[in-house]
């Protein structure tokens, strides 16, 4: 076993949980920093920074590690910075600003320059979500075990710009919509990353595993200068993420299940393949999610779709099955359902959407998925004349954990019209295609949005909850579909691209695929970064290879798992 010891600061904000999980996987003790004094006698430290600038920083000044760690990271002892971790690490941030003051908030200091945000009209959606890949600008220990072209996973609205005061820093770059940025730093033993190792599949268990047997054997320092191409540039992959809809059977036990449109009413004996309504059990969520991490999938998110009947506070079982799966699983985990306000009918105490967020964040989770709440949120911005309140859960949850953190779900249904000019100004009125019509052949519709699984119609459109939740600081939209749900013909573009079209953060199409092809087409043919599937993953109809291998072969770039 290796003798090297780990200490990880955790200032008790996001997941850490998988960075700790990444450590314990290559073999490393840990211990973690509660006291700054223990700063000083740290063989290596892992600063897994998770959410907000501001929030980070304002912690570690409350704690009073700012100076301990500013004398560690100057005395050039192992240092391995994540995300914020990185970005702390310069003299300061555009993200947030102090009380009062229109100044940037300071950093650390250690590397030159300031930390900006991407500018959405240059790179197209921001935040950068998603696999990408990394131009060296050294060669260096940390590499050992990593291949050249291998990606790796971003999720970030703020970079740090190259420049002449901190070249010597760069030890690897990522261009973004044509913007090249510092995705890692590095100087003697001071090392850190704007991407997450931890949740970078096996080449980031790699990485971290190149750096932490440098820092054991004495060799971290040793990296060197590279000549670099100026013509160099990377490119973000389109994204495959296999969605797990679960529930608890009658057993009390959580099943991974699949209906048709949104039903899965319990109206019929479980295990019935046939017929609407019929639940089918398709496999327990742990034992599934790490088959797809295995198979190559680039994120995976549990939906938990019968979470409004219980408190996600005492949600006990959905907060193990993110917690077992961050043991195994080192991609992206998204979880949904029931992220809002609480009460609890037993004790009558109240939890707020960042309370309950925070739960799910503690156990694993990299991003919650808010649904019916961000509907009535939207309701509520659009007829306030787009007032800004900080009370919404999409708010109160971006603003600690960061926009990337807030994923907000759309559950719309088709609303058919003879002609345009049957809508009225407040809904976003799109033209079918002709396999795509009505009932009636109706030519026109627009999409209404659904709350409580789809079983509460509402007057509001998808494309204005997705403008709305955008300006109260979500950073993902993951756009479903009941008309296509289930019926494997495909995503419905019309509305893929309508909401892509109208905004500037990411949009997971979902709902409808059958078949390799479906992926190829969405990506084709809308705007949208990632799209979700279930069923035809479950039932093992289509490998998650054969998706990829299908994009790859059409031009359309994806994240290929290597042999090795």
């Amino acid at each position: 076993m290796p003798r090297l010891k780990v200490s990880l600061l955790d200032y008790g904000a996001g997941n850490v949980r998988s960075v700790r999980n990444a450590i314990l996987a290559n073999g490393y003790e840990l211990e973690d920093i509660t006291d700054p004094s223990q700063i000083a006698s740290a063989s290596v430290i892992v600063f897994p920074g998770v959410g907000a600038f501001s929030s980070a920083m304002q912690v570690l000044r409350k704690k009073g590690y700012v100076e301990p760690l500013k004398k560690y990271l100057a005395e050039g002892r192992p240092y391995l910075g994540i995300c914020l971790g990185m970005q702390t690490l310069f003299e300061s941030s555009e993200e947030s600003h102090e009380d009062g003051s229109t100044d940037p908030l300071p950093g650390l200091g250690v590397v030159p320059g300031k930390v900006i945000k991407f500018d959405e009209t240059k790179v197209g959606a921001v935040p950068h979500i998603g696999w990408n890949g990394r131009i060296k600008h050294q060669e260096s220990p940390v590499f050992s075990y990593v291949g050249e072209d291998e990606e790796v996973y971003f999720v970030h609205s703020y970079y740090a710009p190259i420049t002449a005061d901190n070249e010597d820093w760069i030890l690897t770059s990522t261009t973004y919509g044509g913007e090249k940025y510092i995705s890692a730093v590095q100087k003697g033993c001071v090392v850190a990353t704007q991407f997450h190792p931890e949740k970078s599949g096996k080449t980031g268990l790699n990485f971290i595993k190149g750096f932490l047997e440098a820092a054991e054997n004495g060799t971290l320092d040793k990296a060197k200068p590279i000549e670099v191409d100026p013509s160099a540039s990377t490119k973000l992959v389109k994204r495959v993420v296999v969605a797990l809809d679960v529930r608890s059977n009658d057993n009390g036990d959580l099943v991974v299940t699949k209906g048709d449109q949104y039903d899965v009413r319990e109206n019929e004996k479980e295990g019935v393949v046939t017929g609407r309504g019929g639940v089918r059990n398709l496999g327990k969520p742990v034992a599934l999610a790490a088959r797809y991490y295995d198979e190559g999938a680039d994120e995976i998110a549990f939906l938990n779709i019968t979470s409004f009947r219980q408190c996600v506070i005492g949600d006990l079982p959905m907060l193990q099955v993110l917690e077992e799966s961050s043991k195994r699983i080192f991609v992206p985990l998204t979880v949904g359902g029931g992220i809002r306000s609480y009460e609890d009918p037993t004790t009558g105490g109240v939890f707020s959407a960042l309370e309950v967020a925070s739960r799910y964040f503690r156990a694993g989770a990299d991003k919650v998925s808010i649904g019916s709440d961000s509907v009535y949120a939207a309701e509520a911005f659009v007829e306030s004349g787009g007032k800004v309140t900080g009370e919404t859960s999409i708010e109160q949850i971006s603003k600690v954990y960061g926009v990337q953190a807030v994923v907000v779900s759309i559950d719309p249904k088709r609303v058919y019209l003879e002609t345009k000019e049957e809508g009225d100004a407040k809904h976003t009125v799109v033209e079918l295609a002709e396999d795509q019509r009505g009932p009636n052949g109706e030519q026109f519709c627009w999409y209404q949005c659904t709350v409580k699984g789809g079983r509460e119609a509402r007057d509001i459109c998808a494309v204005a909850v997705s403008k709305a939740v955008e300006k109260l600081g979500a950073g993902e939209i993951m756009l479903n579909c009941i008309d296509m749900d289930g019926q494997c013909k495909g995503y419905d573009h019309a509305l893929m691209k309508a909401v892509s079209d109208a905004v500037t953060i990411p949009v997971i199409a979902s709902s409808g695929a059958g078949k390799e092809s479906h992926f190829s087409d969405v990506f084709s043919e809308t705007n949208v970064q990632a799209a979700l599937a279930a069923g035809m993953f479950h039932r093992k109809e289509v490998e998650i290879s054969a998706v990829k291998k299908h994009m790859a072969d059409t031009g359309i770039p994806s994240r290929i798992l290597s042999e090795n």
